[in-house]
């Protein structure tokens, strides 16, 4: 196997090491910078398997990274694909209240909103049903600059465009050890031997690994949750303009399922988020036993299972009843049936937890001496890789 030398090495071809390899070349187009991708292609694992929601920022905590990189990425994003000949719609999205319950938590949502810098508008449910005659609402919030994206797309031409500029992508190239010297990062390979001066770690569902492997100090653990969409058929392609999505609860750690208008034409509803057995299988009965074996032996998962006693066994019965998994869905579109639900693959979230049991909410980043880790990059990470790649670059070339 041949030995490689590089300045800058990319662990992991999703958007963000992607996005990361951009940034990285565009201040230094002198230098030579490697991706490292395990997969045949880059974009299989989480880039390639979300909503495709262009997010505009409503729920994050003010002050957040995640407000920051989203309230930055939106237009990062859309100036990207307007550049390339991407398509995107910024179709809008719909937060509907379907009870009279739910109002409480929708003002708090809207005051979040607008303290984030966030377009949203407060509509009756009369409002709300002009907008959208075939949706069940009390009230809604309308968000006006969400938008829509093929983010695998994205992350296709972001390495087209890398590798177009004498970047190096180099695939089936999976990281199986490797060590931390003075001078730099020794990564081994399925492939061969690389030297890094510096090395940013975009390794997903493998983050907590491939830290630990290179001596970063983390204390969490990644928990993959399967997220089961389904395809609608048998509705009108108007079925609605916007994308529409619920209430969410704060005592929940997700937002719930969602009806998603899709760039190809038609509707997903999703995800569900039930435990999954095996980090990068997506079939419902995958499992993969040292992934399993991970999930279990870590007091994290156990504590944060009785915090959401309630909502995990919610979200187990939806995944093994789909007529429960279709009343998420009916709250809000009553008109969409059993048979109008069509399987559509599903996605894996690589959720960080603490050994608390504490969801880890808002970016993550470990640095060692001639590295930076991203060891937890949940949604909104395809709407704000580039500002997270950015933020990246900055730290990584810092002093």
């Amino acid at each position: 196997m041949s030995s490689q030398t590089t300045d800058f090495a990319i662990i992991g071809g999703g958007i963000v090491g992607l996005a990361t390899a951009l940034e990285l070349q565009s201040r230094h187009p002198n230098v030579k910078i490697t991706l490292l991708e395990k997969e045949p292609r880059p974009a299989l694992h989480q880039t390639g398997r979300n909503s495709g929601v262009i997010h505009a920022g409503v729920y994050y905590a003010p002050g957040s990274l995640k407000a920051q990189f989203c309230a930055a990425g939106v237009p990062a994003t859309l100036a990207f694909c307007a550049e390339h000949s991407i398509p995107t719609q910024t179709c809008g999205k719909l937060i509907v209240a379907t009870d009279a319950s739910e109002l409480p938590r929708m003002v708090n949502l809207e005051t979040r909103a607008r303290a984030n810098g966030i377009e949203i508008e407060q509509l009756t449910g009369e409002q709300a049903r002009t907008l959208e005659p075939n949706i069940a609402a009390v009230a809604a919030l309308l968000s006006p600059a969400t938008g829509i994206v093929d983010f695998g797309v994205v992350a296709l031409k972001m390495a087209e465009v890398f590798k177009a500029r004498g970047g190096e992508i180099h695939l089936n190239a999976h990281v199986t050890g490797g060590t931390e010297g003075a001078q730099g990062i020794t990564l081994e390979t399925s492939i061969g031997r690389y030297f890094a001066g510096k090395a940013v770690f975009c390794a997903g569902l493998q983050s907590d690994r491939m830290a630990r492997t290179f001596g970063a100090d983390v204390k969490f653990r990644i928990i993959p949750f399967r997220g089961d969409y389904f395809a609608i058929k048998n509705q009108p392609p108007n079925l609605v303009q916007h994308l529409i999505y619920p209430i969410p609860d704060p005592d929940r750690p997700f937002l719930g399922v969602h009806l998603t208008r899709k760039m190809n034409g038609g509707f997903t509803v999703g995800p569900s988020a039930v435990l999954a057995g095996a980090r990068e299988s997506y079939g419902k009965a995958s499992v993969d036993l040292a992934d399993l074996g991970s999930t279990l032996g870590y007091a994290g998962f156990w504590k944060l299972l009785v915090k959401n006693a309630g909502s995990a066994l919610d979200e187990l019965g939806s995944a093994m009843f789909r007529t429960l998994y279709l009343k998420k869905v009916q709250r809000y579109c009553p008109r969409i049936q059993a048979a109008d639900l069509s399987p559509y693959k599903s996605g894996i979230r690589a959720q960080a937890v603490a050994p608390d049991g504490k969801i880890i909410d808002d970016f993550l980043f470990v640095e060692t001496a001639h590295g930076l880790h991203v060891c937890n990059a949940p949604s909104p990470a395809a709407t704000s890789a580039i500002p997270i790649a950015a933020h990246i670059a900055d730290r990584l070339l810092r002093a």
